[in-house]
């Protein structure tokens, strides 16, 4: 069975060598644990989508948590899916630096990530819209 999982957290570290290794993990380890997603990044906030299986996403989770890197983890969405839609990048990236402010204006109050403040679904469908204009790289 096949779920999806989106969070966010706060960065501990966000200097970029911090970030460039949570994504280099995640590309090194999800491949073979049949995970695909992607990373939204800015102002010191992950948003992340993660799909798989249930037990590989509920394990991957769970480090997360446990992740000193990390802090204020929060479940935004947690649901059954018939296909994946991230599914082309082991870890996709969304450079929010290189984004037009207005497609994040279409989602929230103002123009910057902030899952905190919106519902799941909205964020969900935050990352749907960068990955139909092609804003999310890195399909390693």
């Amino acid at each position: 069975m096949l779920v999806r999982l989106l969070y966010a957290s706060r960065v501990v570290d966000n200097s970029p060598a911090a970030i460039d290794a949570i994504l280099a993990q995640s590309r090194q380890h999800n491949p073979g644990s049949g995970i695909t997603g992607v990373l939204c990044y800015g102002g010191g906030i992950f948003l992340q989508a993660i799909e798989g299986g249930r037990s590989a996403v509920n394990e991957l989770y769970g480090h997360i948590l446990r992740d000193t890197r990390h802090s204020q983890v929060e479940l935004l969405v947690y649901e059954e899916i018939s296909e994946r839609h991230f599914g082309g990048w082991t870890m996709g990236l969304v450079n929010l630096s290189k984004l037009n402010t207005s497609i994040l204006l279409k989602y929230s109050e103002r123009p910057e990530l902030d899952p905190y403040a919106v519902s799941g679904q909205v964020s969900l469908a935050l990352l749907e819209e960068l990955m139909a204009t092609a804003a999310i790289i890195g399909r390693a």
